[in-house]
């Protein structure tokens, strides 16, 4: 039986595989998970990689009603394999598969801070500078919030 803290580290492990699901980061989590699976003859890989595939096509036919329940799935499964994963490595061969879920863990951490946007968005991280110049006009639109220049108080504005 695992204790609560690798139980905490398989739970966040398998969070890490629902969130990358689809992403940009996916092709590089799902390499990294096929190395921590793999048990020296190929099979624990493919397997694995055939899992993680299944798990993207799970995500990708869920309707946006279901992406959620979907996406809990996905995590519950795989948080369930590294628990098994987990139990049945030897004390050395769990110490180094904690050090490879903790660093991978830390990756997609990492790799979900940055800024990102919906199609027809654009992605900034830091500071915006919008300015308009010369009378010409300048805005930006955060979804029903748009920023801009104001009207200048004129007769008749307030």
């Amino acid at each position: 039986m695992l204790d609560q803290t690798l139980v905490a580290l398989a739970s966040a492990a398998g969070a890490a595989v629902a969130s990358a699901a689809g992403t940009d980061a996916w092709q590089g989590l799902r390499q990294r998970l096929a190395r921590i699976f793999d048990r020296g003859d190929g099979a624990g890989q493919r397997v694995v990689l055939d899992r993680l595939d299944g798990s993207v096509v799970e995500l990708e036919r869920a309707g946006p009603e279901e992406r959620e329940q979907a996406r809990a799935r996905v995590m519950a499964a795989w948080r369930t394999r590294f628990q098994d994963l987990l139990e049945d490595a030897d004390d050395a061969d769990r110490a180094e598969l904690v050090r490879h879920l903790d660093e991978l863990i830390r990756n997609r951490q990492q790799e979900s801070r940055g800024a990102s946007a919906g199609d027809g968005g654009l992605t900034v991280e830091g500071s915006v500078d919008i300015r308009a110049d010369r009378g010409s006009a300048a805005a930006g639109v955060m979804g029903d919030v748009t920023i801009g220049n104001p009207q200048r108080p004129g007769p008749g504005r307030n």
